[in-house]
């Protein structure tokens, strides 16, 4: 127990500098891209602050990794310069043994960078883009027109002149409902319908039903039973497309399941989904490098300890971004995409550690 309380003290105040140091990098280099427009706006210094503050979790999520990072690998390679780890090992102690405890913390790390940020840094980071387009005046939206929906595999299609977001209402609207085979079963009418947000639902307003019959549509009673496949989300008719990435994992879930009800390509955005579980899985996977990497070198240990830092994160994001594209363009399934750079450089840890100087 001494000696995890040993490592951790050595750990700890290293990557909470790390962590908001690295944060508060990423807030300022956010906040001199955009100073020159604040102040040709006339914007108040309470409104900037406000934003910086709406960006401090996202740049704690950004920071989470290269700061577990660099604080776990210049410890040990500090350890070992001192001849701190040699006394352990000849004491009986595996390095393994030692660092057990950092594993065990950064995959509890891993499951609360994801829960951080599916549950909070995708809100807050929501109020300072909104905010800061607004201080840079710029304009978002999300009214369109002219929509067209499709859903149920293509079964059903929404076609509206206008949606108007502050409403959730849609303007002169057209159902188109087909079987199986494509064939046009019915269409419905209305000048406008309501989203209903507890039945989920769109409500028509004054439908009108037509079937055809022979070569000629004809005005039908209104079947409810095609109304109640109105169920499209309204998020959907926005104008502008879905990111993944800036949404929450329930969201995001939502957004896929359309896109498969419609029948349109989704690999790239259920590989986002995926990632969002992926992702947060770097903290592990840095500290076990960090682990494998000790005893590389006994000089220069701050020096080494940082490009070895910046090394490693870059190669996991230049791997994850080829896999990425890869899942994409459909070479490999989303999951893998998402999940590959992970296991790769997991075994890639298990060798360093295997071959660790000791």
């Amino acid at each position: 127990m001494k000696l995890v309380i040993y490592l951790f003290k050595k750990v700890i105040p290293l990557f909470i500098g790390a962590m908001f140091f690295f944060a508060l990098v990423l807030n300022l280099v956010d906040l001199f891209m955009n100073i020159a427009t604040y102040l040709q706006n006339n914007c108040s210094g309470k409104d900037i602050m406000l934003v910086m503050a709406y960006y401090v979790p996202k740049t704690i999520w950004y920071a989470v990794p290269v700061a577990i990072l660099f604080s776990t690998s210049y410890a040990l390679s500090e350890m070992y310069a001192a001849n701190e780890i040699q006394a352990l090992l000849a004491s009986g102690v595996s390095l393994f043994r030692f660092t057990v405890p950092l594993l065990i913390v950064s995959l509890i790390m891993a499951y609360g960078l994801f829960v951080f940020e599916n549950k909070f840094v995708v809100q807050t980071y929501e109020k300072k883009t909104t905010l800061q387009d607004t201080l840079l005046q710029k304009t978002k939206n999300e009214n369109n027109t002219n929509v067209i929906v499709l859903s149920d595999n293509g079964r059903v299609i929404y076609s509206a002149a206008r949606y108007i977001e502050s409403q959730k209402k849609l303007r002169t609207c057209y159902f188109v409902f087909r079987g199986e085979n494509r064939e046009l079963l019915a269409i419905i009418y209305c000048k406008q319908a309501m989203w209903n947000a507890q039945k989920e639902a769109w409500e028509p307003e004054d439908p009108v039903q037509y079937e055809p019959v022979g070569d000629t549509l004809k005005i039908t009673d209104v079947n409810y039973d095609y109304v109640k496949l109105l169920t499209e989300s309204y998020e959907i008719f926005r104008k502008t497309n879905v990111d993944v990435q800036s949404v929450s994992a329930e969201e995001a879930k939502v957004y896929i399941n359309h896109l498969k009800k419609a029948g349109l390509p989704y690999n790239e955005e259920l590989s986002e989904y995926y990632k969002k579980y992926a992702f947060p899985f770097i903290v592990f996977i840095v500290v076990f490098l960090s682990i494998g990497l000790t005893g590389k070198t006994r000089k220069n240990v701050l020096l080494i300890s940082l490009a070895s830092c910046i090394s490693a994160s870059v190669l996991f994001y230049v791997t994850m971004m080829v896999t990425m594209v890869l899942a994409k363009h459909g070479y490999i399934s989303a999951f893998s995409g998402a999940w590959s750079p992970v296991i790769f450089f997991t075994i890639v840890s298990i060798i360093l550690l295997r071959y660790a100087r000791t």
